[in-house]
């Protein structure tokens, strides 16, 4: 199925989200990759506040190129989302409701996704063009020595995605292939 989704989401807003659901959000996400995850981890174990605010947020895995003239940014293609595996669980821990990435996701992540009712959805990789089409606004909110890896602050309409982890745990990675081995594809 298809659904639009509107940040910052709640609990209630994705449970009912399954594995294979296509979604267009619109609103406010955050980019960032594992630089900058692993600065704002540092920070949780400090006990020191976060740049920004991660309850009900979604982040999005993407270090952008610069954006050309009439754009908010350039290419915008998700990041590998292992790379974040070791940062996440404390993230979500903290309220953090969505993140966007292409890949799979270690079992600490996915029991957190499940324990917190977050998703991980997964964006076209190889679409980064037409991804930054939905991308209308961006501005640097943190860590602007990392660059194309700052934390980043973007509005977006209608940016597709994929629920890949649903809030129950169920991963289009393992359906699909379970699907595809036992001839369910046809």
């Amino acid at each position: 199925m298809d659904y639009k989704l509107k940040t910052p989401f709640t609990r209630e807003d994705l449970k009912d989200l399954k594995a294979g659901d296509n979604v267009y959000i619109t609103g406010y996400m955050y980019t960032a990759r594992d630089a900058a995850h692993k600065r704002l981890v540092e920070l949780i174990e400090q006990d020191k506040e976060l740049p920004i605010d991660v309850k009900g947020a979604c982040i999005y895995y993407v270090g952008p190129t610069p954006a050309k003239e009439g754009q908010a940014l350039g290419s915008a293609g998700p990041t590998t989302s292992y790379r974040m595996d070791a940062y996440s669980p404390q993230l979500l821990d903290l309220g953090l409701m969505g993140m966007v990435g292409k890949g799979k996701r270690g079992p600490e992540v996915i029991e957190k996704i499940v324990e917190h009712g977050a998703v991980y959805f997964a964006a076209i990789g190889g679409a980064a063009a037409l991804i930054s089409k939905s991308i209308k606004t961006a501005e640097i909110v943190a860590y602007e020595d990392l660059g194309a890896e700052a934390i980043r602050k973007i509005y977006v309409e209608d940016f597709p995605a994929t629920v890949v982890i649903d809030s129950k745990g169920n991963n289009l990675y393992e359906i699909g292939r379970e699907e595809y081995l036992n001839g369910s594809n046809k």
